[in-house]
């Protein structure tokens, strides 16, 4: 069944405003609504220090859209940001009401603040049943950031560890093709969803949630809403590491993410370039000022392989990863080289790590996947033991 948009709107003008003044559509709070085979996604704009406290309309809004004839799922967040509503001429929010008084909250830590403004890891909720989670990001895209995660996933797999992927690439995923996984996953009950599972990975991706060419035209908090529902509403245990899939860059979507999930560590993965590696700086000083763990740089297309000859050929340069990471004082994972055969085996859904688990790239991601999982290790050491050690063979 088609759900329209008309019928979510009317849905919507039974819920009432933050302070009973009138429905959130009269009063211009919703913003563009975005359907995609059966789910519906849009933001309510509220003042942003009454964001907690207007939680309760967040859930109101999203169980009414669910109740809508058609309707699979509904991804409804909270913005402080004006963006145009539907319905009435949009107007300003309501002022809000004095709150009751209470003790000051604990200050947000800024992106342009110290480190140790940020909050401190076990302050951060983690995901039942999944021991670790590692951010495989980069600073920019097209350095093969998505290939290098799923590689890396098999390659600690490969280790004896219980492993899962979040595709947390909202604009552009691409595991759903990286692991040649169609359909949608289950729901266990109304909230959960059961991911799909390729190769031995558990797998989540807003791909298996909208079609391949649907655009995704949305603002940063509905980013951060769906992030968090992929994250938490996923049946993910048990699992020793999720790995992270991050968006390309270092823009609000990243940072959020990198405060409020509890991440183990990151691994930052770049091209051998000078351009590529001042936009990866960028990425590794973003997880450093949150206080997560850098386990290391990957330069990926680090060389080509001629598949005729066999001659090795620097096209992008050389060794510029390796040299940035001694320069910052993080490890280096190692060098993945460029290939034909990684090309083919991404495309056909095979990753390079279980086509061909003997070949020259297969063997560079386990051992980088071996370097990432002591890196890891020492790190849980090194927190004094907040959380037991992940055991690999």
């Amino acid at each position: 069944m088609t759900v329209s948009r008309q019928a979510v709107i009317d849905k919507l003008s039974t819920i009432r405003g933050p302070d009973l003044e009138g429905d959130i559509v009269s009063l211009g709070l919703v913003s563009e609504i975005f359907i995609a085979d059966g789910k519906v996604f849009f933001s309510i704009t509220v003042p942003a220090d009454r964001a907690k406290e207007l939680e309760p309309l967040r859930e109101a809004a999203e169980r009414a859209v669910k109740t809508i004839p058609g309707v699979t799922g509904a991804v409804v967040a909270l913005t402080a940001e004006r963006t145009g509503g539907m319905g009435a001429s949009p107007r300003a929010a309501p002022t809000p009401k004095p709150p009751p008084a209470r003790a000051p909250a604990q200050a947000h830590a800024h992106p342009q603040g110290h480190s140790h403004g940020a909050p401190p890891q076990s302050a951060k909720a983690g995901v039942p049943g999944v021991e670790a989670i590692i951010a495989v990001a980069s600073g920019k895209g097209g350095v093969g950031k998505s290939t290098t995660a799923v590689n890396l996933a098999l390659g600690l797999q490969a280790l004896g560890l219980k492993v899962g992927i979040l595709d947390a690439d909202i604009y552009g995923p691409s595991m759903p093709r990286l692991l040649g996984l169609k359909g949608k996953p289950e729901m266990i009950d109304s909230k959960t969803l059961r991911p799909m599972e390729a190769h031995g990975l558990k797998v989540m991706s807003m791909g298996f949630l909208v079609e391949e060419d649907t655009p995704m035209i949305w603002r940063g908090p509905m980013v951060m809403s769906a992030l968090r529902q992929l994250l938490r509403d996923v049946a993910w245990a048990p699992l020793d590491v999720l790995v992270v899939d991050m968006p390309p860059g270092t823009g609000d979507a990243q940072l959020t993410m990198a405060q409020q999930v509890p991440l183990a560590g990151a691994v930052i993965v770049s091209t051998p370039q000078d351009l590529a590696l001042i936009d990866a700086r960028k990425g590794l000083n973003m997880f450093r000022r949150v206080e997560v763990p850098v386990l290391g740089i990957v330069e990926n297309m680090s060389y080509f392989i001629a598949p005729d000859t066999g001659k090795r050929y620097d096209i992008f340069g050389h060794g510029g990863a390796k040299a940035e990471a001694e320069r910052l004082g993080v490890p280096f994972l190692g060098e993945v080289p460029l290939t034909m055969e990684v090309r083919e085996t991404s495309d056909a859904g095979t990753p390079i790590v279980v086509s061909d688990p003997e070949g020259i790239q297969a063997k560079t991601y386990r051992a980088i996947a071996h370097r990432v999982a002591e890196r890891l290790q020492a790190e849980r050491v090194a927190a004094a033991g907040a959380a037991p050690a992940i055991v690999f063979e």
